[in-house]
């Protein structure tokens, strides 16, 4: 069985052997894939005049004509115009983004994960990142598909769900670094199988880093880019080497 300590310690070790390296791959991963959005926001001035007055209808033609005022001023062609612009940005966005998450960093999430799982054994190469471009994409590119859209459809239940799915699959790019040509079907149910009774652990070894995100505010992300972000990635590949050498002790080798 593995501990949140064993791991962390293992994690540092492996990612002060090969810092600059291990840096590198997952600033470019952070940069490409998790750098940030389009966020737009909108707010509006109300000017109103509340006056009292004995009689309802004359607060009804005082609505009205502030009514009047509104059309006759064109803010509220302005602000259809303005809604109408934020919609069509969001559109394009998803757009790009959506594409980009399914054919670019997908399979980049498959070299970072292959990296760091080599890099709990060696020396890899920063070539690594791109692994999955050159072996079995179109596979990698599919499996990963499918785990997003899993994941996607249980969090519609309620958030839990969601979450517990996405811990359960959470072995699914270090199968696919291992073994590219494995199977949709075979490396979600493999990660199941390895995440078995872990997931809960995994979730607590997350939290762990919570004070560690908490530095990471305070020093603006340069935390994050030099330490945190290698670190989290070595801890993650330390897990699944912990949980694959788990699953062949219990003789079921012929996936991995």
């Amino acid at each position: 069985m593995w501990s949140r300590k064993e791991l962390k310690a293992s994690a540092k070790q492996r990612v002060s052997m090969n810092h600059w390296k291990a840096v590198l791959v997952a600033l470019v991963f952070a940069l490409l894939c998790e750098g940030g959005g389009i966020a737009s926001t909108a707010g509006g001035v109300m000017n109103g005049v509340n006056q009292e007055d004995s009689s309802s209808k004359e607060e009804e033609e005082n609505i009205q004509e502030a009514y009047d005022v509104v059309i006759e001023d064109g803010v509220f062609m302005f602000l259809v115009v303005v809604f109408i612009i934020v919609a069509v940005l969001l559109l394009v966005v998803l757009l790009i983004a959506l594409p980009l998450k399914i054919f670019v960093c997908n399979p980049l999430e498959v070299g970072v994960s292959r990296f760091f799982a080599r890099n709990m054994e060696g020396q890899p190469q920063v070539k690594e990142l791109c692994f999955a471009f050159d072996h079995h994409y179109r596979n990698c590119v599919r499996a990963l598909f499918f785990r997003s859209l899993y994941i996607f459809l249980w969090s519609l239940l309620f958030f839990i769900p969601g979450i517990v799915k996405s811990y359960e699959y959470q072995m699914v790019p270090y199968l696919l670094g291992d073994n590219p040509e494995l199977g949709k079907d075979e490396a979600l149910a493999l990660s199941r199988e390895m995440m078995r009774g872990n997931k809960w652990k995994a979730f607590v070894l997350d939290m762990s880093f919570i004070g560690w995100n908490l530095l990471n505010g305070l020093t603006l992300g340069i935390l994050g880019i030099f330490y945190l972000k290698p670190y989290v990635c070595q801890t993650n590949a330390a897990l699944y080497q912990a949980l694959k050498m788990q699953h062949t002790q219990q003789g079921k080798t012929a996936a991995i």
